[in-house]
Order: C-alpha cells, then sequence, then structure tokens
C-alpha cells in the first residue's frame, strides 16, 4: 500500500518541494526513511511514532518505509514530519487518501502530538503557494505574507485527522495577535555638533552610498550609524518579502506579517567567513551580508575585521548577491544592504592629537593596509570624524531631527524612482550620462583627476552618484557643476588627510 503527501524543504533561502511517499507492506516491523536524510530527518521515525500514538490513532507493526523525493536532494530538519504522519494516515486507511490531494504539510511533530512551527515557513509556503498549506498556528500570519491558495492550521495532529477523516471543520484562523511596541529608533538630533559626518549620513541614506567613518574613540561614530537606519523610508511590500524570506530562513522572529522596516545588522568583528558570507558544513546559511538585505550592515572597528573576511565582501558589494558553494551544494542568497562601516585612525586610536598617539608612522600605514585598495575604492563616502568641539557638548544644542533629514531622504528618492532605479548608487554609466550630465569645468576636473590616478573607473562612477544625489537633496536639476563635484569629491577624500596609502585612496 502506498500514499504520499507533499511537502517543502528549505535550501539557502528558498523552499524547494518534496514529494514525501509511504509504503507499508508485510514483513519485520521496521521505519526507513531514504532519499538523502540527515541526521534530524532520520530521527522522524521516532517523533512520528510517538506523535501518531500520543494522538490515540493506530500505529501499524509492519514493514514502513518512506521516500523523499526527488531523492538527489539531501533533506534536513524536522519540517518533514507533518507530511510523514499524514502520509502514514492515509497508507493506513485512518484518513481518506484523498483528503490529501490539493494540500502541503509544514510542521514540525512534537511527542505529544503537537505541531509546531519550523525555521524558513515564508520561502517553504511560497513554493508551495499552489497548494493549500497546512501549518502550525504561530506560523498563520507570516505565511499569509506570500498570498497562496489558501493557508490552514492545526494545533495537533489528532486534530489534523478529525479534520482529514471530515469529523470535523478546519479550526478558526489565530486571532492577530497586538504587535509589541517597535524599539525606539535613535534620533539623529541627538548627535551635537559633526556636520561633515551628519551630511555624510544623510546622503548615504538618500542615495544607498557606502559610508566609512575614521576617527578617534569617542567621535560619535557608532552613534552616527545606529542612527542612519531611521533615515531609510520603508520597505515596500516586493522589498518587504525578499528581507522577510531570508529573516525567515535564518530563523530570526519575525513581526506578525511581514519586515516593513529596513534591519540593522551589528556583526562583532571576531565575525568568521562564514558567518559573514554566509555557508556552514551540513546546511548553508545566510551570512550577514544577506541578512542586511534591503537594510544596513555595520561594522564597526573595521579595522579588526579579518583582511580575508573583508575581501571576501567585495563581489556581494557590487552584485548585489553572494555565491556560496560548498561540497554538499551551492547557494545563492540576496544581499543588497547599505554598508557603513566605522574604525580608528590608529591602533591606540589617538591619531592627530598632540603627543597622544604611540604609534609609530609604520604602525599607523600597516594598520590602516589591513583594508585592502578594492575594498577602499567601493566606499562612495570616507569621511573624518574628530571629536565634538567641547562647548557644543555643554550647550546641548540640538541639530536636525531623524524626521527632518529623513523627509529630504525620502524626497531624494522619490527623484532617483523617477528615474528607473532605487537609489543613485544603482545607475549604470549610460544613465548616469543621461541624467547626470557633466559641466565642461567638471569634467576637466575629473578628467585631472583620472590621469594623476587619484579616481579609479569605479570612483569616477561613485564621485558622480554621490554629486547627483547631492542635487536631489538641494531640490536642483541634476547637472554637475563645480560646487558638487567638489563637495562629492570632499566627503570622499577626506580619510586621506589619516595617511591613507596613496594605492588605496
Amino acid at each position: 500500500m502506498l500514499a504520499a503527501a507533499t511537502a517543502a524543504m528549505l535550501v539557502g533561502v528558498d523552499g524547494h518541494v518534496v514529494t514525501v511517499e509511504v509504503h507499508v507492506s508485510d514483513g519485520l516491523p521496521s521505519f526507513t526513511i531514504v532519499g538523502l536524510p540527515d541526521a534530524a530527518c532520520r530521527e522522524a521515525r521516532d517523533r512520528v511514532r510517538a506523535a501518531v500514538l500520543s494522538s490515540g490513532l493506530k500505529w501499524s507493526p509492519r514493514r514502513v518505509t518512506v521516500n523523499l523525493a526527488p531523492s538527489g536532494l539531501r533533506k534536513g530538519g524536522a519540517g518533514l514530519d507533518l507530511a510523514i504522519a499524514v502520509a502514514f494516515l492515509a497508507v493506513t486507511e485512518q484518513v481518506p487518501a484523498e483528503s490529501l490531494h490539493g494540500k502541503a504539510f509544514v510542521g514540525e511533530l512534537g511527542l505529544d502530538g503537537a505541531i509546531r512551527t519550523v525555521v524558513g515557513v515564508l520561502p517553504l509556503v511560497d513554493a508551495l503557494r499552489d497548494r493549500a498549506v497546512v501549518i502550525a498556528p504561530e506560523s498563520y500570519h507570516v505565511a499569509l505574507a506570500v498570498d497562496p491558495i489558501a493557508v490552514r492550521t492545526a494545533r495537533s495532529l489528532g486534530e489534523l485527522a478529525s479534520v482529514l477523516a471530515g469529523q470535523s471543520p478546519w479550526p478558526d484562523p489565530p486571532a492577530v495577535l497586538p504587535q509589541p511596541p517597535a524599539p525606539a529608533v535613535p534620533d539623529l538630533g541627538d548627535v551635537v555638533g559633526q556636520p561633515l559626518a551628519r551630511r555624510a549620513i544623510e546622503v548615504a541614506a538618500a542615495g544607498g552610498h557606502h559610508l566609512l567613518m575614521l576617527g578617534p574613540p569617542g567621535a560619535g561614530k557608532t552613534m552616527l550609524a545606529r542612527r542612519l537606519v531611521g533615515l531609510l523610508p520603508e520597505l515596500s511590500r516586493e522589498r518587504a518579502i525578499e528581507a522577510t524570506r531570508v529573516q525567515s530562513a535564518a530563523g530570526l522572529p519575525l513581526p506578525t506579517g511581514l519586515a516593513t522596516r529596513p534591519i540593522l545588522r551589528n556583526p562583532h568583528h571576531t565575525a568568521t567567513m562564514a558567518a559573514l558570507i554566509g555557508g556552514g558544513s551540513s546546511a548553508i546559511r545566510p551570512g550577514e551580508v544577506s541578512l542586511a538585505h534591503r537594510g544596513v550592515l555595520f561594522l564597526d572597528e573595521l579595522g579588526e575585521f579579518a583582511p580575508s573576511v573583508l575581501d571576501a565582501m567585495r563581489q556581494p558589494i557590487e552584485e548585489g548577491v553572494v555565491r556560496v558553494s560548498r561540497a554538499s551544494g551551492a547557494c545563492v542568497f540576496p544581499a543588497r544592504f547599505l554598508l557603513v562601516a566605522a574604525m580608528n585612525p590608529c591602533p591606540c586610536g589617538q591619531a592627530g592629537r598632540p603627543n597622544a598617539c604611540r604609534c609609530s608612522d609604520h604602525i599607523r600605514l600597516r594598520y590602516l593596509r589591513r583594508l585592502s585598495g578594492p575594498l577602499l575604492d567601493r566606499f562612495d563616502l570616507r569621511v573624518q570624524v574628530q571629536r565634538p568641539d567641547p562647548d557644543q557638548l555643554l550647550d546641548g544644542i540640538r541639530g536636525e531631527s531623524t524626521e527632518t533629514v529623513g523627509a529630504r531622504v525620502a524626497a531624494a528618492r522619490d527623484r532617483a524612482a523617477a528615474r528607473g532605479v532605487e537609489t543613485n548608487a544603482e545607475l549604470s554609466g549610460e544613465l548616469l550620462e543621461l541624467h547626470a550630465p557633466l559641466t565642461a569645468s567638471s569634467r576637466d576636473e575629473l578628467r585631472r583627476r583620472l590621469r594623476k590616478g587619484l579616481l579609479s573607473g569605479r570612483g569616477l562612477k561613485r564621485v558622480r552618484c554621490v554629486a547627483l544625489t547631492l542635487c536631489d537633496l538641494a531640490g536642483e536639476e541634476p547637472l554637475i557643476d563645480a560646487a558638487r563635484l567638489n563637495e562629492a569629491l570632499t566627503l570622499r577624500a577626506s580619510v586621506g588627510n589619516l595617511h591613507i596609502p596613496a594605492a588605496a585612496r
């Protein structure tokens, strides 16, 4: 006797449909799972048996074989428990086999028969959107975000068996729980002084430009970076689904529905390559660059990260995706993030203060060389952040608030959207020529810097994008004149005053 149920499993951040076939025959009592299951998946034999018996259903003391198709795809986790259980109930005629048609089952089973939620519900349900998906009640509102045909819930295997047997109706969907209050967003008005750094934060948010801040400890670099995410507008539905898929696949706590606010990720400087980029031995998981998708990735103490880890970000920064390959398979993760980094000018952090820095020029240059030239070239904005004036700190005069600056950021992004891109940083060379023409003096200045090696080809494009963002923030016509070009170059070049090697400028 044979029965089949449909489920899905997670590969990277995507769901893949799995057909669970259960065959029961005469022979010595056994329960075998085939189709490349991992250890957690093989343990389903014990969970399913206990759940069936705890639900008051019958267990067949016969030879049970479970095949997870396609057999060439490695299966992992406990998300196939529910599909195995209902297929077993169908093959033993405890529920009609026809009741499984047009449905899919995603969930882990407890030994008491309870149906539990699993990691990656959103991409799993998205892969099964042409069917009515049965999941745990806790995942109901998240699953609705991808508009499947129908979402059904059941609290236990016994309750689900009663519904499939036609003995009771489907349970009512769970009520929408009140959302906990969103954490307070730090206000940019708390930052005293720092006009250049505040300007850089605003430009970075408006144009999607990567930002590097370099300065002594206590200057306010981290304070500024944590306030940037509050300047970003809410995500569109399409972008929110992208971000929520990644967060769901990584097992991060999700709100009721979609994550509509850009996320801020702040990994520690001891993060490994797999933690930052993605990977893993048994299952390939998204890294911090993917968890920050459509949000902000803040790397504090940038000079303390391993140089090999930092250089691995060069390709995701350019392409917006990261490709992770292992012997067990390969995955492509989205990684379109806004990179903000902060670092000290030297190991002791006191460079620039008379008689305070204990580092020699050689030590300072060696510290800064931990950042490769190609990585530095990918920062559109590179600004020096000094400690604010004592009088400004004591007077406590607040700067512009997040609300005020955020309104300008939103208006600038609307102008970029009219050009067919989300931010100016995404403009190609052809679109730049169309939407950001140069005056004769600006073209001459850029030509001079290119010939002297002060700008690379990538740097040329990024300076023009920054200048266009400056025009958008001012509400001006997109003509890159000398004033806007000089401001863009200032925002890019000020770090050079702290002895960054010429090859990395």
